[in-house]
């Protein structure tokens, strides 16, 4: 195997209370970096915009359609993710080499593909999502300048996916420290002194992507051994493309599922008005941070299961996903409740002016939502350690009944009576309570049959369950 960089890893043996935090942390300040893409857009529209109400209603607004049109091809970069890993932790180095190389020439051809979806599509989704007619235009102008920069977008993603496959998560670390303050720097020249308002943080955005996505495609090109990319040999491997799929499509589904659930609730918010939809904007931003640092645990479990499933070491594998709970549970429980305690004075960075209605959607949704968030990334965790084993279709099946199509039944039946954004907004603890609860059983499920195998260690299950066990590892 080629030697191993400072900057990466090895997932496959060492201490995994130390290890994880480790590759975890540089995640958690890249994803808050992430975050602040959204966040900066958000803050400056709402303080400085001419008409910052509805700015902000326009540009927190367009969250979940971007999400519904983008997850499927970001599904197929955690494909990535799952293929390179397994490949290092078995040694494969051609493998890996051929899997960074359909990567990225795929990379390229969905960041075009949604260019031409986003910018096209933009004004009839709005118009199917309920956006008011004093908002739409905006949050169209901010989808499609948004969707210009798509391959940017996409070719960060996939190169990415491919350092945090090898334990390198301190390279994008860097990358978008740099990349974060040009965009914070853009959208304050953009909107302040040009007036540019939403036109202005969308263009800050994508210039802000496209330096990111240069210096971490530089990041694999300097790189030496299986993930050093070479520009000459971009093309598709067949074989390659479909373990992509075979590992990324379940995901991408599952996100475009999870993005038409929360599609339907936005439509529903948005019958509240601009002042509403503000509020929920803000707390949704929020809680962001939240989740960005749940979703590390769930990033670190995937690679670290990947890897030492490949390697064949499967114990270590239970050991993993037992660590990552109890950080993510703990992660959770405690940011959770610290947003929901200074949830006010939060909210007012967003709209200093503190307008009632506006703070009140927002406390609403941080009451409901993000004081019970750590389930949510109880649930994402087990659902990466499943993938990390290549059990992908399993926890999509899952998420898709549980996390999404609860989601939408609570919509169309207990909202209907219940009619206030309490109600709508507990649809997302209840669905994430019930789905973590079904993704364990699968896991359990899943260690049984790999009890054959003498790897893992007897899991205590009734006999009378051996039955739903046996019919779960199929998929």
């Amino acid at each position: 195997m080629a030697r191993r960089r400072s900057y990466e890893m090895d997932l496959t043996s060492g201490n995994l209370w130390s290890q994880i935090i480790a590759y975890s942390l540089p995640l958690m300040l890249t994803s808050f970096l992430q975050l602040m893409y959204n966040a900066a857009d958000n803050i400056v529209v709402g303080r400085f915009a001419e008409d910052g109400e509805a700015a902000l209603a326009a540009v927190s607004s367009t969250g979940s359609l971007i999400n519904l049109i983008v997850n499927l091809f970001i599904g197929l970069s955690v494909g990535t993710s799952i293929v390179v890993a397994r490949y290092r932790g078995a040694g494969r180095q051609w493998d890996v080499s051929q899997t960074v190389h359909t990567s990225m020439t795929v990379s390229i051809l969905f960041g075009i593909i949604l260019l031409i979806v986003g910018v096209a599509f933009a004004e009839p989704l709005l118009k199917l999502m309920d956006s008011p007619d004093n908002v739409r235009g905006l949050a169209a102008l901010y989808v499609r300048i948004y969707f210009a920069g798509m391959p940017f977008n996409m070719a960060y993603n996939f190169a990415a996916a491919v350092l945090r496959a090898v334990g390198d998560t301190r390279r994008p670390m860097y990358i978008l420290v740099f990349s974060g303050l040009i965009n914070v720097l853009f959208n304050l020249f953009f909107v302040i002194a040009l007036h540019m308002d939403v036109a202005g943080v969308a263009l800050a955005t994508i210039i802000s992507q496209a330096i990111s996505a240069v210096l971490v495609v530089f990041c694999l090109i300097k790189s030496e051994g299986d993930i050093h990319l070479d520009l000459r040999k971009l093309r598709i491997n067949k074989e390659k493309l479909l373990e992509l799929a075979k590992c990324g499509m379940p995901a991408g589904l599952q996100g475009i599922l999870f993005s038409f659930s929360n599609v339907m609730i936005q439509s529903s918010i948005n019958e509240y008005g601009k002042a509403v939809m503000a509020g929920n904007g803000a707390a949704s931003n929020l809680e962001g941070f939240v989740y960005a640092t749940m979703n590390t645990l769930y990033q670190a479990c995937l690679a670290f299961t990947g890897q030492n499933h490949g390697a064949r070491n499967y114990k270590r594998i239970r050991k993993t996903l037992g660590i990552c709970l109890i950080y993510v549970f703990v992660i959770g429980l405690v940011l959770g409740s610290l947003v929901r305690l200074f949830g006010e004075d939060l909210l007012a960075i967003y709209r200093p002016d503190r307008e009632p209605e506006v703070i009140n959607a927002g406390l609403t949704r941080l009451s409901v939502v993000c004081a019970t968030y750590f389930l949510c990334g109880i649930m994402d965790v087990l659902c990466g350690s499943l993938r990390g084993m290549g059990k992908t279709i399993m926890p999509m099946f899952v998420s898709l009944a549980g996390a999404c199509g609860l989601r939408v039944i609570w919509i169309l039946t207990i909202y209907k009576i219940m009619h206030t954004l309490a109600w709508l907004y507990a649809s997302y603890p209840v669905s994430w309570a019930i789905t973590a609860l079904v993704h364990f059983i699968c896991f359990l499920a899943v260690c049984r049959s790999m009890q054959k195998d003498g790897e893992f260690e007897p899991l205590s299950l009734s006999r009378k369950n051996a039955a739903l066990f046996s019919h779960i590892k199929r998929l």
